[in-house]
Order: C-alpha cells, then sequence, then structure tokens
C-alpha cells in the first residue's frame, strides 16, 4: 500500500491505495467521482481524461500513486460551485456537441489542456488535440464548432474565470 496526498477538484485528499489501483479507479471507486469514463482501459479511447497538474492524461492506466503530490481536476471539477457550467462546458451544450455524452468528459477535459496552452488553435490544431479522443457519435464536426465556441467564449473571460473550477 502506498499512502498518497494530492489535490483534487481543489480538495486535499489522502488516502492508501494498493500500488496496482489506478487513478480512474480510485475516482470512481473511492470518490465516487464517475464522470470520468471507463472506455476501453488501454488509455486509447479518451474517455478517462483528467487534468493533472494541467496536462490531459489518460487515468486507466495511471497508477493512482503517480498522483501523490499533484493537481487533479476532473469533470466534476469544471463546474462552479453554484453549479454554473464552464465554458467548455457550456460550448459543447450550445454545440449541440454532446449526443450520449459518454466521451464528453474527455473532450472537455482535452479541450481545457488544448485552450491552456493555445487559447486561439485553428481547426487542424483542434483535430490533431482531440485525435486521441473517440466519439462513436458525431463525426466530430460539432465537437469542433464547441472547441471553436469555448475558445471565444473562454477569450472573453478573465484567466481566472477560464480556468477550471477548483
Amino acid at each position: 500500500m502506498e499512502s498518497i496526498s494530492f489535490l483534487l477538484n481543489g480538495e486535499r485528499v489522502e488516502a492508501l491505495v494498493e500500488k496496482r489501483l489506478t487513478l480512474l479507479k480510485f475516482l470512481r471507486e473511492n470518490r465516487r467521482l464517475t464522470g470520468t469514463k471507463c472506455g476501453c482501459g488501454t488509455g486509447d479511447c479518451g474517455a478517462c481524461m483528467v487534468l493533472v497538474d494541467g496536462e490531459a492524461v489518460t487515468s486507466c492506466n495511471l497508477p493512482a500513486f503517480r498522483a501523490d503530490g499533484r493537481e487533479v481536476t476532473t469533470i466534476e471539477g469544471f463546474a462552479a460551485p453554484d453549479g454554473s457550467l464552464h465554458p467548455i462546458q457550456r460550448a459543447f451544450v450550445e454545440s449541440g456537441a454532446v449526443q450520449c455524452g459518454f466521451c464528453t468528459p474527455g473532450m472537455v477535459v482535452r479541450t481545457a489542456a488544448l485552450l491552456s496552452k493555445n487559447p486561439d488553435p485553428s481547426e487542424d490544431e483542434i483535430r490533431a488535440a482531440l485525435s486521441k479522443n473517440i466519439c462513436r457519435c458525431t463525426g466530430y464536426v460539432k465537437i469542433v464548432e464547441a472547441v471553436q465556441l469555448a475558445a471565444r467564449l473562454m477569450a472573453d473571460k478573465s484567466p481566472a474565470d477560464a480556468r477550471p473550477a477548483n
């Protein structure tokens, strides 16, 4: 067992975890944060994306003990405390980019990572950034439109308002 301590959606978490426990299982089973999805279990579909120190990572193949001392943000950490949606979430809803919703948390997380580094990406840059996230419903057109809208919405916000709420 490993003792870990890290920030999870802005709150300090301390736990004992087995070495083989993935961050995904820890989040879903130990913390009951079920917004992060288990798709392929091999890090290939992007459904399990979370931010670790601001970087989008697949939590299904990341050992939970690797979160020790880090800052982890799940999809649940994006909405404001009052429940209002983050600009990226709003953009996905307004663009009709949410269909079955299974891929949406990973897409939102990957979009946040992209926009934190590149606040005005081209369509090609958006498609490249999202290339490791699989959506079985949309054909990606509305998702790309959502990322473009999110970039515009976030450009109208102060930098603090554009980050996931932690």
